[in-house]
């Protein structure tokens, strides 16, 4: 299987950190997705990416989540995602929550890197920063439950793990000052998942 990503992508940093928990192995190529005539946006029409390539003759897979599913199912299931139940909802809201941290702070990241500095939105960099402060608010009240899948771990907290990845890559980890709770839940974190140390960009 091919990976298509980035190297400081958290939501590819997701699917690697996944891939290693359900024992698939992934061959990663890079895509650039301000390249128009890269190949990613013929396997993914939105051009985003990660974009998982299960083989010639299988159409793409994307973006993030789904890629898990299909990398939990091809693992017999039950491996970073529980089968049923509250559980299984419980994990996905998870998910939902950091990969909406991830994408407040890559707009934040794209308004800076992207547009004219006279055409920057103070009030709309505010208003993304806002979605993370208010996540992070809730995390650091109840980080994600150690879960019961069958390898100990399920999507909540892989992304989790990503999006604060991503705040110390990208904000110097300006968020562990007030988040003493969620500091020492990555700590754990990556003391018992030696895969987000190796996918660190």
């Amino acid at each position: 299987m091919i990976l298509r990503s980035s190297k400081p992508s958290p939501f590819g940093r997701k699917v690697k950190i996944g891939a290693v928990l359900c024992g698939v192995h992934l061959d990663i190529e890079w895509a650039d997705t301000t390249d128009p005539t890269d190949s990613v946006r013929r396997q993914n029409p939105l051009g985003k990416i990660p974009v998982l390539l299960p083989d010639a003759n299988a159409a793409p897979i994307y973006d993030s989540p789904v890629i898990l599913e299909y990398l939990d199912m091809q693992a017999g299931g039950g491996v970073i995602l529980p089968a049923s139940g509250p559980g299984r909802i419980a994990a996905l809201v998870g998910q939902a929550l950091a990969d909406g941290v991830m994408d407040a702070a890559l707009l934040q990241v794209y308004e800076v890197r992207f547009r004219a500095e006279d055409l920057r939105s103070p009030a709309w960099i505010d208003n993304q920063a806002g979605k993370v402060a208010r996540a992070l608010k809730v995390l650091e009240a109840s980080p994600p439950a150690r879960a019961t899948t069958s390898s100990g771990t399920d999507v909540a907290e892989i992304a989790t793990a990503c999006a604060l990845g991503y705040l110390d890559l990208r904000f110097d980890g300006s968020w562990r000052a007030d988040h003493p709770a969620l500091v020492d839940w990555l700590d754990a974190f990556a003391a018992r998942v030696p895969a987000f140390e190796a996918t660190r960009a």
